[in-house]
């Protein structure tokens, strides 16, 4: 059975680890975990209740929902009383006044048409005729309409001479005319048709001929006060739009301890989930929801930031792993507070995690996440809030973390950490009297002092495992931090020991390059103790021939005048890569060991490289003099590369004069420039340009004018 080599499977594990899709399932990890920690935080309670008991406890709404019965009720009844729409037809008096002078117009036009007939044909039977008129006007009048006047009636208007008609026709349209002129509704009809009588008492004419102008005036007497559907609808309509909803709003009472639990309580606890018959899902898709949106903004803005975790997957499990750890002292803390101690979640050190970000990783992303901490803590401590966000605490803890990363900022020394615990805890105090206050100061003094003493721990602890916890990420993740740097520029360090041993003349050189490399990248809101540090190491590689490097050459003679061109580029050029794998075994920050593999780049080595053309007579290719580099890929690399030239070149000028300063550091970072040694990093020029200015200032303090001492005539003659 074969086995991986140590190197095949390091170069297994670092292919799984920089792989693209690492990176969607540490964020699937970090959204299921979420979603597990709030769980129970959002699920209903559920309470034991039957109908016609007594509550046992106060019974409080924990969501806001319609109820639809009382809603549906309250319509109904709002329906039941609304009037119906009646309107007055004032036209109908018109049009049935018309109506009994056409049957007046009927019964004259078939008298005149049935005696120009009998005068044509005498001796045909006169009843005959008579019933024929009868039934062609009963005929006429009956068309259209399910009324119709008696055969009594019609005959008598029948056989009524033309001016009794008249009068008849005259009376009864008054009579019709003045009934139709008032109000009459469908219940007052009846009365209507009696009240007709009394408008038609008129002696001039027969008994016979009176009864039937009464009913034909009663005939014609028809409803004008008519139901109005279309109108009664709109008003149901614009009732039943007017109903407000009825809600069961969150937090609301819907039986107090001790109540008589009715059908209609019970209803309402059914509908806010309480029952256990009842499942409610929408909870947990609304807390899916909520995690999906934090965590994909987090990955958003985790993968446009300028910071390590965009592409280094290591640092985004460890902003993961930190993330674990603000979320979970927040629900351990949440578990303390059945405790029933007054204010005793005031003491979840939360800030934790912000200061943790702030240290490891970046203050932005530490800024980033404080909001998501606090949206978090609102739901973990909504034990004893009215509905699913605890916002009083989502401000607590939001203004705890804020001030943990604006107080540590880009200093996180040890010293730095505890202060910013005890800012923390001011800042804690100060928000929490100010909701205090909010809130009316209804709490005793004693409560008050429990609520500042736990809001003052929380600060403290937050430091405390801060402090705990970096150095164990600092060595599980290689995090080279502001606390890492400080260490690692003690000079009894051992390669640093080894430089002041071995190349005392190189050590200083580091020194003087640590000092204008510092200013330098602060000038351009770089790494300044980075570039600090790495200075101090970047020519370790030199420890191992020390005495082929000119600062290290005292009293002795130069060896490269004795070798040739070739075999010195070879040593000069390998010092970059020997002192890498020196910082390799010594298990360094990869920071520190790019700085010493690329300050040189893939720079000429122009003494070496003109030396050599001069002792032979075809022209030497520039590739094989030059350094194979990789090129500096970062702002802290290329600068200390150039302050690495800057300090040798300054330090050969003879009478060095603040012009000849300025002068030698412009040329030699505008040829680094033309040489294309800044295309992988990214300096602006106008950053280059204050590199340069910030380097004039520090070698002007270096090399500064003294004072020529006279000779002392006594000593002189001693001598």
């Amino acid at each position: 059975m074969n086995k991986r080599s140590p190197i095949d499977q390091m170069t297994w594990w670092k292919r799984i680890k920089d792989h693209r899709y690492l990176r969607g399932v540490l964020f699937i990890i970090l959204a299921v975990f979420l979603f597990l920690a709030m769980l129970d935080n959002i699920i209903p309670e559920k309470v034991e209740v039957r109908m016609s008991t007594v509550a046992e406890q106060d019974i409080r709404a924990p969501i806001t929902v319609e109820n639809k019965i009382a809603t549906e009720q309250k319509r109904k009844e709002l329906l039941e009383s609304v009037q119906p729409v009646y309107v007055l037809k004032k036209e109908y008096t018109q049009m049935q006044v018309e109506k009994i002078n056409d049957i007046f117009d009927l019964i004259h036009l078939v008298n005149e048409e049935m005696t120009k007939t009998e005068s044509e044909s005498e001796g045909e039977n006169e009843n005959l005729s008579l019933e024929d008129r009868l039934n062609y006007v009963q005929e006429v009048i009956s068309s259209g309409t399910t009324n119709e006047l008696s055969d009594e009636t019609v005959r008598t208007l029948l056989l009524s001479s033309s001016s009794q008609l008249q009068v008849a026709r005259e009376t009864t349209t008054n009579a019709v005319h003045a009934v139709m002129s008032e109000r009459i509704a469908i219940n007052d009809l009846a009365q209507a048709k009696r009240s007709v009588k009394d408008k038609i008492a008129i002696l001039t004419v027969s008994n016979r001929l009176h009864d039937a102008m009464i009913e034909t005036a009663q005939f014609a007497i028809i409803p004008n006060y008519i139901y109005d559907d279309k109108a009664t609808e709109r008003l149901q309509q614009e009732a039943v739009e007017s109903v407000e909803p009825v809600i069961i709003r969150e937090g609301q009472l819907l039986v107090k301890q001790g109540e008589l639990i009715n059908h209609e309580i019970y209803e309402q606890i059914r509908m806010v989930g309480l029952l256990d018959d009842a499942f409610n899902i929408y909870p947990y898709l609304g807390l899916a929801l909520l995690v999906l949106l934090m965590v994909g903004m987090l990955a958003y803005y985790l993968n446009e930031a300028q910071t390590s975790v965009k592409t280094n997957n290591s640092h985004l499990l460890m902003f993961i792993l930190i993330f674990f750890i603000g979320v979970s002292v927040m629900k351990i803390t949440s578990l303390i507070e059945r405790l029933d101690i007054v204010a005793i979640g005031l003491i979840v050190p939360v800030a934790v995690g912000a200061m943790l970000l702030t240290t490891l990783i970046h203050q932005r992303i530490a800024l980033f996440s404080s909001i998501f901490f606090a949206i978090i803590a609102s739901i973990i401590f909504n034990n004893d809030a009215v509905g699913t966000f605890n916002f009083t605490f989502g401000v607590y803890i939001l203004f705890s973390c804020f001030a943990g990363v604006y107080f540590l900022g880009r200093s996180t020394s040890m010293t730095r950490i505890l202060k910013a615990g005890l800012f923390v805890s001011f800042i804690n105090m100060v928000t929490i009297i100010s909701i205090l206050l909010l809130k009316g100061f209804q709490q005793g003094w004693i409560e008050i002092g429990m609520h500042l003493g736990f809001a003052f721990l929380s600060g403290f602890i937050a430091a405390v495992l801060t402090l705990g916890l970096v150095p164990f990420f600092e060595a599980g993740f290689g995090i080279l931090s502001t606390t890492k740097l400080i260490e690692l520029s003690n000079p009894n360090h051992p390669l640093l020991r080894k430089i002041l041993l071995e190349a005392p003349g190189t050590y200083h050189h580091s020194v003087v390059v640590g000092n204008l490399a510092e200013a330098a990248c602060e000038s351009i809101g770089a790494n300044g103790l980075l570039a600090r540090v790495g200075s101090y190491y970047h020519d370790i590689g030199k420890t191992k021939r020390p005495h082929f490097f000119i600062e290290n050459q005292m009293k002795i003679d130069n060896p490269h005048d004795k070798i040739s061109p070739q075999l010195s580029k070879t040593i000069i050029i390998s010092h970059p890569y020997d002192g890498a794998d020196m910082l390799k075994e010594y298990k360094m920050p990869k920071e520190i060991i790019d700085i010493a593999e690329q300050h040189h780049g893939t720079t000429l080595l122009k003494y070496f490289y003109h030396k050599a053309n001069q002792e032979t007579e075809q022209k030497i290719p520039e590739e094989q003099f030059r350094y194979p580099g990789p090129k500096a890929q970062t702002k802290e690399a290329a600068i200390v590369g150039i302050a690495d030239c800057i300090e040798a070149a300054v330090r050969s000028l003879n009478k060095p004069t603040p012009d000849k300063i300025l002068a030698m550091i412009r040329k030699i970072v505008n040829d680094r420039l033309e040489d294309g040694q800044f295309n992988e990093c990214d300096l602006t020029l106008k950053e280059l340009d204050k590199v340069a200015v910030s380097m004039y200032e520090t070698l002007q303090g270096t090399f500064h004018s003294r004072i020529e001492y006279p000779d002392d005539p006594k000593e002189k003659g001693a001598k």
